[in-house]
């Protein structure tokens, strides 16, 4: 069975790095954007198991991307995790109510990144993910 593959938003290259080393290490094929054109542009040459999309993106942002990927057949089940340093009380209902199926923090916790990317998957690789709480 091949590597699940992951597409990583970010517009921070130290970001992009850290999560693809993580990743890598993970298990997972890595493919990263830092744009919103960037992300359809890797979108049409593969479709990715899950994403992890930075909200704060130049130009256009992060959740205006998870929406037209909710809107696009073909693409609207791949789970899209929001990734951002920025997240205060209420954003979790914000990210959800745009399309997010949940979201990770920046710093990201290098030991358990994979692992809690991994439980997103929809696919024979992991269990679902966890109950909102």
């Amino acid at each position: 069975m091949p590597d699940p593959r992951v597409l990583v938003v970010d517009d921070n290259p130290l970001n992009l790095e850290l999560a693809r080393y993580v990743l890598e290490a993970g298990g997972f094929v890595v493919d990263e954007a830092a744009t919103v054109d960037e992300a359809w542009t890797r979108l049409r040459a593969m479709r990715p198991d899950v994403m992890l999309v930075d909200i704060q993106l130049p130009g256009t942002d992060g959740l205006t991307l998870v929406r037209a990927v909710r809107a696009t057949p073909g693409l609207q089940d791949i789970p899209v995790i929001a990734f951002t340093a920025y997240a205060m009380q209420g954003d979790e209902q914000r990210f959800r109510a745009a399309g997010c199926d949940g979201y990770l923090a920046k710093p990201i916790d290098v030991r358990s990144f994979a692992a809690r990317v991994r439980a997103y998957l929809r696919s024979p690789w992991s269990s679902p993910p966890p109950d909102p709480a």
